[in-house]
């Protein structure tokens, strides 16, 4: 699902992106278009400013989730329970409008002899949420990278997030959420396992 991006170039090709010089000089070309003077004093370096948050913002495009979930462990003693990692906090920004997405995402998984790190999953939801994205594709691309990189019996993700592309534009509905989920495997073809996941997820 995930072919946004190729992390690296292929053999003889060069990287197309544009230089750190022209992103900050599309910063001064918007700067104009909205009735700005590039050349204000409190102005003058804010499209190195940008460049360099863009650079931080979407970041998940030099990230490989394979990368990330490659290590993973066998010794679990027969532990084949979910394994559940809730409200891991996101920020990302939607592909329509680029304004921010705010969330949290709830991962769970059912081993099937092998366990990965945690702190691995919340890696990957950073991976994915650090690019241009809609809701429904991150929850989508987590679940499949963790499938099809451990190999788990399946996978659950719900993702909850307020979009800012509704509250302050268009619609203009504060406070408004959205909830997506994706199930794999046994959470997918097991009503039990799915209630069972939705159940950890909302017992605080």
């Amino acid at each position: 699902m995930d072919a946004i991006v190729k992390n690296f170039p292929a053999a003889g090709q060069t990287d197309s992106r544009p230089t750190q010089e022209q992103a900050e000089e599309a910063v001064r070309v918007l700067l104009r278009w909205v009735g700005e003077d590039p050349q204000r004093e409190g102005l003058l370096d804010t499209p190195k400013r940008v460049a360099t948050a863009y650079r931080e913002l979407f970041s998940g495009y030099d990230l490989s989730s394979e990368e990330v979930l490659g290590r993973t462990f066998e010794e679990v003693s027969g532990y084949d329970d979910p394994v559940l990692v809730r409200d891991i906090p996101f920020y990302s920004h939607c592909e329509h409008h680029m304004l921010p997405i705010n969330g949290k995402a709830h991962v769970a998984y059912l081993p099937n002899g092998r366990v990965l790190g945690l702190s691995k999953i919340a890696r990957v939801v950073d991976i994915f949420g650090r690019r241009l994205q809609t809701q429904e594709n991150m929850t989508a691309q987590v679940a499949a990278a963790i499938d099809s990189t451990l190999k788990p019996r399946g996978v659950a993700v719900m993702i909850e997030a307020e979009h800012s592309c509704m509250a302050m534009r268009g619609v203009q509905k504060q406070g408004s959420t959205t909830l997506t989920t994706t199930f794999t495997g046994e959470f997918k073809t097991n009503a039990a396992e799915q209630a069972r996941f939705l159940s950890l997820v909302r017992n605080r």
